[in-house]
């Protein structure tokens, strides 16, 4: 016998459960694609923070190093030199990183930070500070900026910052030569603590200065935080080729020959410094720097020093400059130097931009003195010193040239 035939299913019954399943599985997926574009919202979110980061926040950087040769032969003495004082030798003279945002009226803080390694920070740190803590010495630079809204705009920085003292900085390619001159030598480096600059236009700024000292992170008076440094910088620039600056800074300071200890006495330090920059045409710049100082030594006794540069620079085209510059340092009664005496330098320099971010330079220097300041390997005193010098430094940044 023939099996029976089943029954026809309920096809209204399986319309709906079909419907019911498609719209569930159109929920899933709608769930799915909200939490997929709330995840890419929210890293959107977050990559927006970082590329704002880098849209205010200009990063930039040096690697510096050189090759020199002193006719002396005198490894890591090479005296009268701030940090070029390795003979004989390759030598990493600043591997340097900047983060800066820059700031204005409308955009009132900013701030700045620069960390570097190499004999550069080893030689710009203070007996003093290093003492205390020689880790700081990488940190060259570090501050906070903010833009008070007082007439055109009150800068007001706190931190650490580079001397406003001197025409030549520690930045190897915004100086006209390699070899830091003298007068940089032998002056501050860096310090810490407040300074506020009020532009009146374009053509006059005046900044103000209070400051633990010249070289101290750490305070270095009698009883730890005895005195501060004062000062005014006057900022004149009556046409596009002119620019002048003047600088004063004077206040308690610890005898150099007492650091690290506590000095047992403080003397004030005064120093008067001007900057005159004249840009003949866009190929021949000159310059000069002028110092006066006066400080004691450990017995009270006031001296005096002071000295003057003068600098040429004749930029041939885009890649090539000679820069010469000549000096003289009067440290007649000892306080900077060590010797009392009156030492002069002659420095040629010839520039080789190689690209637009690597730049080489080549120079001979004389360094003489009326007095034997100066030593062999041999252990002879002599009152001058030859050196010839190769220096490089590639620099970039993530800003647009």
């Amino acid at each position: 016998a023939a099996a029976p035939v089943a029954a026809p299913a309920n096809t209204a019954e399986a319309k709906v459960a079909e419907t019911a399943k498609s719209e569930a599985i159109k929920e899933v997926k709608a769930e799915i694609a909200a939490a997929q574009d709330a995840a890419k919202a929210e890293e959107a979110k977050k990559n927006e923070g970082v590329l704002k980061f880098f849209r205010d926040v200009e990063v930039s950087g040096i690697v510096d190093g050189y090759y020199n040769y002193n006719n002396n032969k005198v490894d890591m003495f090479t005296q009268g030199r701030a940090f070029d004082v390795r003979h004989n030798a390759f030598s990493l003279q600043l591997a340097k990183v900047t983060l800066q945002k820059a700031n204005s009226k409308d955009d009132p803080l900013g701030f700045r930070v620069d960390l570097g390694l190499g004999e550069t920070v080893d030689r710009v740190i203070s007996v003093s500070d290093s003492s205390r803590n020689d880790a700081t010495k990488h940190v060259l630079q570090a501050y906070a900026s903010y833009v008070a809204p007082i007439g055109n705009g009150l800068t007001i920085d706190f931190g650490k910052f580079y001397t406003p003292v001197g025409l030549e900085v520690i930045e190897t390619k915004d100086n006209f030569n390699y070899t830091r001159g003298w007068l940089f030598t032998y002056g501050p480096y860096y310090h810490t603590g407040f300074r506020a600059k009020y532009a009146f236009n374009d053509k006059a700024a005046l900044t103000g200065f209070v400051l633990n000292g010249w070289d101290n992170t750490f305070e270095n008076n009698v009883n730890n935080n005895a005195g501060k440094t004062v000062g005014l910088q006057l900022g004149l620039t009556p046409n596009k080729k002119v620019a002048i600056t003047g600088t004063y800074l004077a206040g308690p300071e610890a005898p150099l020959a007492n650091v690290p200890d506590v000095s047992a006495r403080d003397n004030w330090r005064h120093i008067v410094d001007s900057v005159v920059n004249y840009y003949v045409t866009d190929k021949l710049t000159l310059a000069g720097n002028f110092v006066a100082g006066s400080d004691g030594d450990n017995n009270g006794t006031r001296g005096k020093w002071g000295g003057a540069a003068g600098y040429l620079r004749y930029a041939f085209n885009s890649k090539f400059a000679f820069s010469p510059r000549f000096e003289v340092f009067n440290d007649r009664d000892g306080l900077r130097t060590g010797t009392a005496q009156t030492v002069k330098d002659i420095t040629l320099t010839q520039e080789v931009k190689l690209v637009n971010n690597l730049l080489t330079r080549f120079e001979f220097r004389r360094d003489f003195s009326n007095q034997k300041f100066f030593t062999n390997d041999a252990g002879v005193s002599r009152n001058n010193q030859n050196t010839f010098t190769i220096g490089i430094s590639y620099f970039f940044t993530n800003r647009e040239p």
